[in-house]
């Protein structure tokens, strides 16, 4: 296990491979992070996460438990992932078949996603947009829309304040 250059925290049980992780970011027991992958400053890793090599997360940005981010997600700064969210990066998987490069998912600024969501890959989810629990995201998001079910639907737009 490799130390991150600033002042992250790392749990004494984390296996962090890369050096490129934000001040002030807290990562958290049985987290496994590989070499390539970029984390910004301020986040917060719960416990049993996995982060790929190809993946960049921006800054504030909070993982909580059982999640896994492959190679090709890029998340914005002040995201928030549910506990278990489920992201994927090939559409057609097989086993000891790779694609020559995996799909990148990109999940805007401020957006939210619920517990239990799946992502499937190539998709967008727009700024200040907000994923209900356990819906199934097979279209990119529009900005500041609430999506739910399965797959997921628009059910309506979100403001500003907190309790949207």
């Amino acid at each position: 296990m490799s130390k991150p250059e600033g002042s992250a925290f790392v749990h004494k049980l984390a296996d962090v491979s890369s050096n490129a992780i934000g001040d002030g970011t807290r990562i958290w027991q049985f987290v496994v992070i590989l070499s390539g992958a970029r984390i910004g400053a301020g986040c917060n890793i719960c416990s049993h996460v996995f982060i790929e090599n190809d993946v960049v997360i921006g800054d504030r940005v909070t993982i909580k438990s059982g999640v896994q981010l492959w190679d090709g997600l890029r998340v914005g700064n002040d995201v928030f992932i549910g506990p278990n969210v489920t992201f994927t990066n090939d559409m057609f998987p097989r086993s000891k078949r790779y694609p020559d490069k995996y799909l990148e998912t990109i999940i805007n600024d401020r957006a939210s996603i619920g517990a239990g969501a799946v992502i499937l890959p190539g998709l967008t989810v727009g700024t200040d947009a907000f994923v209900a629990a356990g819906a199934v995201v097979t279209r990119s998001v529009a900005p500041k829309s609430m999506v739910r079910g399965n797959p997921a639907r628009h059910v309506r737009y979100v403001g500003d304040t907190h309790e949207d």
